[in-house]
């Protein structure tokens, strides 16, 4: 049976098809925005979610110590002043609780429940090239028959979790972060292990280190880390930033990540006492404020990397003190910023208390876990009551490529984006008319943004694409494949100046055996990615073809 016939037999067998305007995957931050735009537009729309309620990222990680990395008052949406300053945040990071009730209050403030779909996993997207139109199965038995497919599935919601042999035998409970149940995890007392101490393992480790009986923590790749500064905000505090909603609007958006700061300084201008002088400023800010606008040379120039990144093992060697500590827990072999910042609250003093113990597996790896507990390549084991992994993401792709997606000629993504991740601007991939995509790769949105700025952006750029095909009475739109090589040659020429390229991290997709290599975030700027899609939707969506 050919690739058509079986659409088409998919579609005539289905006892019931809804058909759709648009369908959406997700209903995180960008797909609760996106169905509000095309609700708006009296499309008719539905979201589509495996969680049992809203939130996406903010509903499945939930694990002790989840919490903002961006300040509050600039991790929301901009299109509504009254939205805005009708929700008051408590601190500057707020923990996932309080998110998880913000994302409540979005929802239900523009009532979107009525048209999601929770529990509801999308399983197959097919499209019929004779109707141009995509028909979705869901893992309940529905058929939809959609003419647009938007995806919101978000860049960082594909756990890595089956790595060990032998997991299925551990007599405990074996965790994954962000797949944390919603009746807690009994830790107190317990001897727990917990691999990885990325961003989300730090959240972990500092958080439960005082609850559990004994913490084994298993670390491979060390990071660089900033403190923390976490203060209340009271009445003055929220009105302070509430009144700066118009600047936030009209900033966040044009600055190089996002974020409401943004480099400030050139390196060969300053003294080195100055550059010493702006450092120490940056640090004490306890954001991510060192990283994202401190000096942009340090993404580019090897001997500027090297200074900012000694400063910041300085700072990490004078409250670790231990060398062995300091040993497996700083980074040497590659540069400040070119792997995830994470933010901390006393995680390296948590290495000093009697009950923890760093196990370093980068020359001694994990190869199994066994009923008793995680087992060495030496052979050491280390029995454990409770394991949490907090493992990683196929960053970027994983949440479609796990899908069974077909575009024209029942191409298939995951094997498209198994030989090469190619997208147009993040936007859409050749191959799949009608699918448009948010937080894919090659666009700031896979990595590099303060994520509500840039899906804001994403989801604002697919509602009015889809506006003007309506306005034209056109039905399909695809990016060209000249298009698509355009882009991908600039974000490739892009990436390649910049030392990000040359480190091995989940930015470049290394954390995934097997995936291609490329650096997943376009790497240009937030401001300057969205010129070139305005620019491109201002000259007739150039590089899309639109019939």
């Amino acid at each position: 049976m050919t690739t058509d016939t079986a659409v088409k037999a998919e579609v005539d067998g289905a006892s019931a098809a809804q058909e759709l305007d648009a369908l959406i995957i997700g209903a995180g931050v960008a797909g609760l925005y996106q169905l509000h735009q095309l609700r708006e537009q009296g499309l008719r729309v539905r979201a589509y979610d495996a969680a049992s309620d809203v939130g996406g990222t903010w509903y499945w990680n939930r694990y002790p110590g989840a919490r903002f990395d961006s300040e509050a008052y600039i991790y929301q949406y901009l299109f509504s002043e009254d939205l805005y300053k009708d929700w008051s945040w408590s601190q500057r990071f707020p923990d996932q609780p309080e998110i998880e009730r913000w994302m409540h209050y979005i929802t239900d403030r523009l009532d979107l429940r009525r048209d999601i779909r929770f529990s509801t996993t999308i399983t197959s997207a097919r499209f019929d090239e004779e109707r141009n139109r995509w028909i979705v199965r869901t893992d309940r038995g529905e058929t939809i028959d959609t003419q647009f497919l938007v995806t919101c599935c978000g860049m960082l919601s594909a756990p890595l979790s089956e790595l060990f042999p032998g997991q299925d035998s551990f007599r405990g409970p074996l965790v994954h972060t962000s797949r944390w149940p919603h009746e807690d995890v009994d830790l107190d007392g317990k001897r727990v292990g917990v691999i990885g101490i990325g961003a989300t393992g730090i959240q972990v480790i500092q958080t439960i280190a005082d609850r559990v009986g004994h913490l084994t923590v298993f670390a491979r790749t060390p990071q660089y880390v900033l403190p923390m500064k976490n203060p209340a905000f009271g009445p003055a505090e929220v009105a302070a930033y509430k009144e700066r909603f118009t600047e936030l609007r009209k900033t966040l958006p044009y600055t190089f990540t996002g974020f409401e700061y943004d480099f400030e300084h050139i390196w060969a201008d300053l003294t080195p006492q100055e550059r010493r002088d702006v450092l120490e400023e940056n640090y004490e800010n306890g954001s991510l404020k060192l990283w994202l606008a401190g000096f942009a040379e340090m993404f580019f120039d090897e001997q500027v990397s090297e200074e900012v990144s000694e400063f910041v093992r300085e700072k990490m060697r004078a409250r670790l003190k231990d060398p062995r500590l300091c040993d497996v827990l700083i980074p040497q072999d590659y540069g400040f910023g070119t792997h995830r910042v994470p933010l901390e609250t006393n995680y390296l003093e948590v290495y000093h208390r009697p009950n923890v113990e760093l196990v370093g597996v980068r020359d001694n790896p994990i190869t199994r876990i066994a009923p008793e507990g995680i087992v060495l390549s030496d052979g050491t084991v280390h029995e454990l009551d409770v394991i949490i992994l907090a493992t990683g993401f196929d960053a970027g792709t994983g949440a479609l490529t796990r899908i069974d997606i077909r575009g024209r000629g029942g191409r298939s993504l995951a094997e498209d984006w198994g030989r090469d991740i190619r997208t147009t601007m993040g936007l859409m991939v050749h191959g799949y008319p009608n699918m448009l995509t948010t937080a894919v790769p090659l666009a700031p949105s896979a990595a590099l943004c303060n994520m509500t700025t840039c899906l804001q952006q994403q989801t604002e750029w697919i509602s009015d694409c889809i506006g003007h095909l309506r306005d034209q009475d056109k039905t399909v739109i695809e990016p060209t494949k000249d298009g698509e090589d355009a882009w991908v040659a600039h974000h490739d020429e892009t990436a390649a100046a910049n030392l990000i390229s040359k480190t091995t991290s989940w930015y470049v997709g290394s954390n995934v055996p097997g995936k291609p290599r490329r650096v997943l975030s376009y790497t240009g700027g937030v401001g300057t990615y969205r010129e070139k899609c305005s620019e491109a939707a201002a000259a007739g969506y150039e590089g899309f073809e639109i019939r």
